[in-house]
């Protein structure tokens, strides 16, 4: 394995080959063994605190004794004492190590410890003069050799690219990057409380599928080899989702990954989680409703605030969320009204006249779609619920009574990023058919991401769906948003990266 430094490091002002250093540490590693002092043979320790738990109540831990593990992250020998500080889950601690504490031989051992070794430290809470907090050891013992070489903490882990492939060594120089997950972590509990409250039931359905539907997406497709038999990951989790509304559970949610055959970029990676519901008896007002005061919960939560700063926007999401129509969008960004185009014919003339690129078989709702994504989708940035969309971009949605053209949906913008989508959902089975047959016709005219009909799920509409509002999350892009982070990179923990040797290819 290459080390995460440089070819060389400067140490006490001598350049020394990075190789000669890793010997060195199996040396070390190998004089512990034959001395029957192997760390690997520890399989346990008693941790009684965390460094955190040390800090926030030392009034009641002064002069007690505790045990904390974690990683030694630097080292200064004084003689016959010493200081090393040592980082845990939630942050770090100094601890003041003295040969007539823990014994002569006990003490030289411990000198010869490197940066990067995992050790537990049992001692008394105390503070040094100077102030800080720290334990006063009585015994230190390691209980993993590291073999490898932190980077330099001064520079730290700076290669984005080697950040997201190491990201074990990421966690270990940047705190920064652990808050992130662990707050990645308290979202996604936060929404399961939400749900929970409001009495949805969390399930699981299959991820290898003999129909990926649910999205416009092209799908990833693998072989089954015990029914010799093509199959999809999934793209989504609607159709099997709907299929229990259709079987009574009238309240499901489900979190999970999901698999797209797409480019990435800061928003997109091909696998990433998302979050699906439905909801028997109500429609996508309803799911407004719900999306708004989940979000607000959620943000409170975790963050303590519902002013949310995101680059250089504050994001209020405890403000009532704007509602605008797509045609309301576009004439509002693009100065052009859909309401007053008659046909496509007129759609795609006024699209060649502002330059913007459509393919043959896109209709005059394709095309407004078209121009929202070119005009107005960026100018989204406090929460907005982009409503009724054209029925040719929205095959899973019921339409508007009053405007068949159109359909009950919405998308959450935010930062002018699509945060969720939205659907009254259709339950006609007449309807769907109709709408499947027009994305098999488009599949075959070339679009790789339509959808092909799902003759069970079709049987399941024609067994009979209730009135049912659904939507899904990119948990992602959420986790994003409240960690401020600007990359979908920096909130996955191992994102999907080109194997080394071909970054370039």
């Amino acid at each position: 394995m290459t080390s995460p430094v440089a070819e060389k490091q400067n140490i006490n002002g001598q350049e020394q080959d990075i190789s000669q250093l890793l010997q060195v540490r199996r040396e070390k590693l190998s004089a512990l063994q034959e001395a029957g002092k192997d760390p690997f043979r520890h399989t346990k320790y008693p941790v009684t605190h965390h460094s955190v738990d040390i800090r926030d109540h030392f009034e009641d831990l002064e002069g007690k004794v505790v045990n904390v593990a974690g990683r030694i992250m630097s080292k200064r020998i004084m003689g016959k004492a010493s200081f090393c500080n040592i980082q845990d889950l939630p942050g770090n601690i100094q601890a003041y190590v003295a040969r007539d504490f823990i014994g002569e031989e006990s003490y030289a051992d411990f000198k010869k410890y490197d940066v990067g070794d995992i050790v537990g430290v049992e001692g008394e809470v105390f503070k040094t003069k100077t102030g800080e907090i720290s334990i006063h050891a009585s015994s230190v013992t390691l209980l993993s050799k590291s073999l490898q070489i932190l980077p330099e903490k001064f520079h730290g882990l700076t290669n984005m690219d080697l950040r997201y492939r190491q990201r074990y060594t990421d966690l270990i120089m940047n705190q920064e990057v652990k808050d992130t997950f662990v707050k990645r972590s308290q979202i996604i509990s936060a929404i399961r409380r939400y749900l929970d409250k409001q009495g949805f039931l969390e399930v699981e359905t299959p991820m290898l599928v003999a129909n990926a539907g649910g999205a416009a997406a092209r799908p990833f497709v693998t072989h089954y080899n015990a029914l010799d038999e093509d199959v999809k990951l999934r793209i989504s989790l609607e159709l099997y989702l709907k299929r229990l509304i259709v079987g009574g559970l009238e309240r499901v949610f489900e979190i999970g990954r999901v698999f797209r055959n797409e480019g990435m970029d800061t928003r997109h990676n091909p696998e990433f989680t998302e979050m699906e519901l439905y909801q028997a008896y109500t429609d996508y007002y309803g799911m407004m409703d719900l999306t708004e005061n989940m979000l607000r919960y959620v943000a409170q939560e975790v963050c303590g605030t519902t002013l949310i700063p995101y680059g250089e926007e504050m994001i209020d999401l405890g403000k009532p969320f704007a509602r605008l129509t797509m045609v309301d969008a576009v004439k509002q960004y693009a100065g052009v009204d859909f309401d007053q185009i008659p046909d496509t014919a007129a759609a795609r003339k006024i699209a060649d006249e502002r330059g913007i690129h459509y393919e043959p078989r896109h209709q005059k709702g394709d095309i407004l779609n078209l121009f929202f994504e070119e005009y107005a989708e960026e100018h989204l940035i406090q929460p907005t619920f982009l409503m009724d969309h054209p029925v040719e971009v929205s095959p899973l949605t019921k339409r508007k009574p009053d405007k068949p053209d159109y359909v009950e949906r919405f998308e959450l913008f935010i930062y002018g990023r699509e945060m969720c989508n939205a659907y009254s959902e259709l339950n006609d089975p007449i309807d769907q058919r109709e709408r499947f047959r027009a994305q098999e016709a488009a599949l075959a005219a070339g679009d790789e991401e339509a959808n092909t009909t799902d003759e069970d799920f079709m049987n399941a509409l024609e067994i009979g769906m209730p009135p049912t509002g659904g939507i899904g999350y990119g948990i992602d892009r959420l986790v994003m948003l409240l960690t401020n982070s600007p990359a979908i990179r920096d909130v996955l923990l191992f994102p999907t990266m080109k194997t080394l040797g071909k970054e370039n290819q």
